[in-house]
Formats: C-alpha cells, structure tokens, sequence
C-alpha cells in the first residue's frame, strides 16, 4: 500500500514546486496589480480585470511608514551641461530644432521644415532660464497678461499691431482679445458663430474644439468662459512664440502642422474646427489637408472657415473659392451657414457640416467621380504617428457591434457617460466605470489631501500616460485644464477620451514633446515607465520632463518601487527636492538650478 502512493506524492509535489513559477510568470500585463496588491491594503470594492490592459492599482486605505531601503537623498554623479543652440537655446524643442536634419530636406514645399525632425540620441543638456524669468502669473489673471521676461519676444507685437493680438506694456505682455478676423474682440465673434448657426450651442452641443493656425490662442482662451475646451495649434515659425504666449497663458495648446504626415490625434475627434486665416491651403496636394481636418472631425460636425475667399472678390480669392467648392461637396460636406460680414468688420466666415451617415457617399454619381475614394478600413486600426496624408475619406465610426456611433451626450452629461467606442470586451463598461470611481477616489483622498502639492499655482498639466481619461475627469471642477498623452506603444483609449469630452494627443516619450520649454505645471505620471525603458533609458525622458515642467513645478508620479529606486536618483542630480507616500507615490519639485559653466 506505501509503495503505490509514492507516485501520488510525487505528482503533488511537482505542482506545488510549480505553482511560485505559473503564479510569477502569468502575465507580464498583471505587474502593476501584483505591486499595488502586495503593497498596499485592498480595497473592498475594487474591481480587477485583465481585459482591457487599463491598470487602476488600487488606493491606499492607511498612511504607512515609506520603505527603509530607499535614500530620497541618494543621486547619481552626473555631469549636467547646458544646451547650447544660439539663439533657439533658451526655446529648445529638440524634435523640432534638429537644424541638420532640416538642412537635408530635399523639399519645403509641403511644410516639410515644420514637421518632427528628431535627434538620433535624445539631448542630455538642459535648457537655460530666460534672463530674469519669474514666477508665472497664476489663472484667471494670465490669460490677459504674462510677464515678458518669461517670453521676452517681441516681434509679434509690431507685425500684429493693427490686429490686437498682443501689446507689451512696461514688464508685461497684454492680450486685449483681439485677432486677424476678430477685430471686434474674441467674444463678440464667438457670440457672432452662435448667432449664424444656433446648433452649435457652445458648452453644450459643442465642447471639444481644434484651432487650426490659432495665433495666441485667444479664440480658445475665451471659449473657457463658454464650458468649451480647445486645442489650439500651430507650427513653429516666423510667427515668433504664438504658442509660447499660449502656454503661458494658460491656454491648452501644441506646436503643430498640416504639412505631409497625419496630425496626432485619433478619427472623429473633434466637434468643431475653426480656422480663421490660418494660411493653409486646403485644395492644395489633391485636397488632402482638407481630407485630413475630415478625418479628425466628428460625424455631424461643423467646420468654420473665416478666410479671404469667403468674402473677397478678387481673382485669386475666386479661384480659391471655386476650388474649396468642388473638393467640399466631394467629400459631401454640406454649406450650413454663411456671412459675408462679421460685425462692422470686414470679414466673413463659412460653415460646412462633415455629414453622419453614408448616404451621400454611396450617392455619388459614378465610380470615377467618386474621387476621394472611402479609405480601407485598415487605416482605422493604426495610431496617427508618422503616417503620411492619405488620399482618401475616413471611414465613419462605429462601436463594437458595428453600428454608426451617434454624437455623443450633451456636455456635461459626456464626461461621465459610457463612451460608444469602448472596447467590445463584456465587462468593457465596468471597468470604465471602476476606472472612473477609482480616480475620483485617488485625486480626492490622495492627490489633494496626503501630498505635498500646491494645488493653486497649477493650472497646465498633463497626463502622460493618460489611460481612459479618468485623472482628468476627476479635476474637471479644478481651474487647470489637462493635456491627456497616450503613448503609441500602448492600448489606444484616445478616441474615448475625446467622446468623454476631454482633450489629448498621441506621443512617443522616447521623443521629446511639441511644446516650448517650461509650459507644464504639474506632470502625471501612472506606470508610465514599465514599457519605455525597454527603447530608452530612464534618464532620457527625465531629460523631458525637466525641459517642460516650469520651475516650481511638480511631477506626480504612481508607480513600482523599482521604477521609483531608478528615477529618484536621477532627479536629485537635477537638483529637484522629492518627497515618497506609501511606497508608490513619488512628488518631484523642480527648482531654478542650472548648472554654472
């Protein structure tokens, strides 16, 4: 009888000798739950699921004493230097001031020398303070005035003077409202578009906006005051630091162009795109920057086109509008309103309607008129990074059951509805739910009450792994605004970030970001760190982050313990101050240090 149990025992003991190595290599998606649970006290009621990859660790119950084996004052000997660039120093965007790369260029035609254009190595020099660069004037005051030391650029100011963009007086910078086709001042234009087309109703009907060639973003900036948040953009030209005066305003902005590659946004992003004089030629190159303002447009919504061919008679500006005719009802949009004259101004603007349905696609007389063909629906499936334009109409949106998505819930009904893109997982929506509850939890009980932060000298910040978008929905009462990232390497949840009414953008933090240095109050970071490391190196997007964040500025960041034991170093040679709450949390202070050369 002994003898014949001992295979028994052996097979026993074999699953249990394999049990540690299953458990530890199950899924290397399960890294960050398996932290935060062996950490941290759980949650009762919170909600773990695999399926998407959208990690919500859960939220600490009781404050604990920070681990032992970690020294907060520990650093790494490294020999920082300052950028050294000429003149561009002091504004370094290293994607974007690669003067070799541009000078290979075999063409500008297209804006080639506007696009990203970055380093083989990402930079590990520092960028200098501006002489005399102060404290930034704090929300609401900024968006009327900034100070000038910090954006000492004065070129603006006579080639805009007629226009009111922006004056200097003594110390400051003023932005009286005014603009190229808004001399009237920024709101009676906004209240102007209500008028022409009551549907828009802004902050209800309408609240994500993208500002092509947006000047110094004073439409958006004054769109706030509507419940409208928008992304304003435009390239880094002679129009010397427009999105630089944005920034530091205040304002949600980006360093963009509609050059020869896609912009970095989801299909079917926004409701409403304005350009007024935004010096883009949509006819040009077959129509394809029009086709790609379509692509970003959600179904049913509007495009607003304040320009010269509007209103203007000449033979150029007829030729223009001939031109803008043909390719509009090409790709079936529809002429909802029209103004030769906004105001006592003389200027005027269009409004064409992107339809929601197919019917005038599948209309269209003839095969060969049917020019912009419909795209393949592979180009759905891709992340807008280094695509070039596509000559071709975007495929209308549908959710998971393969029905057209309707226009989302009025604002701010959207923000906490179930999007109509979510994933077609069966617990899809209870973990958008969860996800939603958990951050509301973490900003309150956390981030506002257990950390270091000034929460009233912030107001630009970003997400850089922004998840579904619930940091930022958790701090919509707030007066910040949030630049929600999602990295190319991750699950793509910004087309949900978008329907929930936010704003974001796609980026690759191996490469430095379109903006300007010192634009961000406060960045966020939840285990951002666990796949970048495997192209770059920890300290290259630290780099980064000390180019963007202002000084005084804080990084916020959630992630593992050995994540945190590699960064820590890094910025203590930085010379940020760092602070650590229950063993995940990291807050870094970023001070005025450079080093002395």
């Amino acid at each position: 009888m002994g003898e014949r149990n001992y295979p028994f025992l052996l097979l026993l003991t074999s699953l249990l000798l394999a049990l540690p190595f299953f458990f530890f290599t199950f899924s290397s998606s399960f890294y960050p739950f398996l932290f935060a649970f062996t950490s941290l006290p759980i949650s009762s009621n919170f909600h773990v699921s695999l399926s998407p990859p959208i990690s919500t660790p859960p939220i600490p119950q009781e404050e604990e004493a920070p681990p032992q084996d970690i020294d907060l004052n520990a650093t790494l000997n490294i020999r920082w230097k300052n950028c050294r660039l000429g003149s561009v120093t002091v504004d370094y965007i290293p994607c974007l001031d690669n003067s070799q790369a541009i000078k290979r260029l075999k063409s500008k035609k297209h804006m080639e020398h506007r696009e990203r254009h970055c380093p083989l190595r990402p930079p590990r020099c520092l960028v200098p303070l501006p002489l005399h660069y102060k404290v930034p004037i704090q929300w609401p005051k900024s968006r009327d005035m900034i100070w000038y030391s910090n954006v000492p650029h004065p070129k603006l100011v006579e080639y805009k003077k007629d226009q009111n963009w922006v004056r200097k007086s003594g110390d400051y910078f003023s932005f009286p409202g005014g603009g190229t086709q808004f001399k009237d001042g920024v709101n009676y234009y906004i209240d102007f578009i209500q008028k022409t087309l009551p549907a828009i109703k802004w902050g209800e009907h309408i609240r994500v906006v993208l500002d092509v060639g947006c000047g110094v973003a004073s439409f958006g900036g004054y769109l706030l005051d509507k419940d409208v948040i928008t992304m304003s953009f435009a390239p880094k030209d002679e129009h010397e630091a427009q999105i630089q005066f944005a920034l530091e305003r205040g304002i949600p902005a980006t360093l963009s162009v509609i050059g020869t590659q896609k912009l970095t946004f989801p299909d079917d992003a926004y409701d409403l795109i304005h350009c007024a004089r935004c010096r883009v030629h949509w006819e040009a190159d077959g129509g394809r920057p029009l086709l790609e303002l379509n692509r970003v447009l959600r179904p049913g919504g509007f495009f607003i086109w304040s320009a010269t061919p509007v209103y203007q008679n000449d033979a150029k500006d007829r030729k223009i509008w001939k031109s803008m005719e043909a390719l509009t009802k090409s790709i079936c949009w529809k002429v909802v309103a029209m103004e030769k004259r906004v105001g006592s101004t003389r200027v005027g603007l269009v409004i064409y309607q992107k339809p929601s349905s197919y019917s005038c696609y599948d209309l269209r007389p003839s095969i060969i008129a049917r020019r912009p063909p419909l795209c393949d629906q592979k180009h759905k499936e891709k992340v807008q990074w280094n695509e070039r334009l596509s000559y071709c109409i975007s495929r209308l949106p549908v959710d998971s059951k393969g029905n057209l998505i309707s226009w989302p819930a009025p604002w701010p009904q959207r923000l906490t509805s179930n999007p109509q893109s979510l994933p077609s997982e069966p617990d899809a929506e209870d973990i958008f739910n969860e996800d939603t509850k958990h951050w509301a939890s973490l900003v309150s009980d956390v981030y506002f009450d257990a950390l270091a932060i000034k929460w009233g000298s912030v107001r630009n910040v970003m997400d850089m792994n922004a998840g579904y978008g619930g940091f930022a929905a958790a701090l919509n009462e707030f007066p910040l605004w949030v630049m929600n990232v999602v990295p190319i390497d991750t699950q793509d949840t910004l087309p949900i970030i978008f329907e929930r009414g936010l704003i974001g953008i796609y980026h690759d933090w191996c490469e430095s970001f379109n903006t300007y240095p010192r634009t961000y109050d406060l960045l966020h970071s939840s285990f951002l760190f666990k796949n970048r490391t495997l192209r770059c190196e920890i300290i290259d997007i630290a780099v980064e982050m000390d180019r963007i964040l202002r000084p005084d500025g804080y990084l916020l960041l959630q992630d593992t313990m050995e994540t945190i034991k590699k960064l820590n170093p890094v910025l203590r040679s930085l010379h940020w101050s760092t602070s650590l709450y229950q063993g995940q949390f990291l807050v870094g202070k970023k001070g005025s240090w450079r080093p002395s050369e």
